[in-house]
């Protein structure tokens, strides 16, 4: 038998506003948001995409730099995992009475802290390191995706609020240490020959 955390004391009181406010907007809005939760991250992706493609034209060293974001993103991800399976928190569409807008997920597929606003996070704070405008939208982007979490029914504020913080401290830390690094990594990169067309847009 495995013994789960129970969140609900924290914040389930603003969970349950959130599901009921969610049961009483416009049925488009409760569309719009879902298909955003559950879709959503391909936006970073491309951002992602956009960044490296961006960056190609101002040297290999930032060339670099932006291809270390997913990199960064997962690594983001991987720590947030760890601590998800370490809480073991139960969603709190499980312990709760709340009707939500999307299935419950299964036990054993832990809350606390949201994968989803993990990566939205670190997507946005390793963006910020490549391109300003870029990591502006991402942010954004990113506080949506966490709010659709809760929305839908699937994560208490505690688990977006933990997932975002999560993933944009091992961000910023890991991107601190590539932007420092960003010249040798360049010539790492270059010295491949099947790489070098990563670095330049000629």
């Amino acid at each position: 038998m495995i013994l789960a955390f129970d969140g609900a004391p924290i914040d389930g009181s603003a969970y349950r506003d959130v599901t009921v406010l969610a049961q009483h907007a416009p049925a488009w809005l409760d569309s719009a948001v879902a298909v955003w939760s559950d879709y959503g991250l391909a936006v970073f992706a491309l951002l992602m995409a956009l960044g490296w493609w961006r960056a190609r034209g101002s040297g290999a060293a930032a060339a670099a730099t932006a291809l270390a974001v997913p990199a960064v993103v997962v690594l983001a991800y991987g720590v947030n995992a760890v601590l998800k399976l370490a809480v073991r928190e139960d969603r709190p569409c499980q312990s709760l009475r709340v009707t939500t807008l999307e299935a419950c997920p299964a036990h054993g597929d832990w809350s606390f802290p949201s994968n989803h606003a993990a990566i939205a996070a670190a997507a946005a704070v390793a963006l910020l390191f490549v391109s300003r405008w870029l990591g502006a939208v991402a942010c954004g982007a990113a506080v949506a995706m966490a709010a659709s979490r809760v929305w839908i029914g699937v994560h208490y504020p505690h688990d977006v609020v933990t997932g975002m913080v999560v993933g944009g401290l091992v961000a910023l830390a890991a991107m601190s240490l590539v932007r420092r690094r960003s010249a040798a990594l360049a010539h790492l990169l270059t010295s491949a020959a099947p790489l070098r067309p990563l670095l330049s847009a000629s």
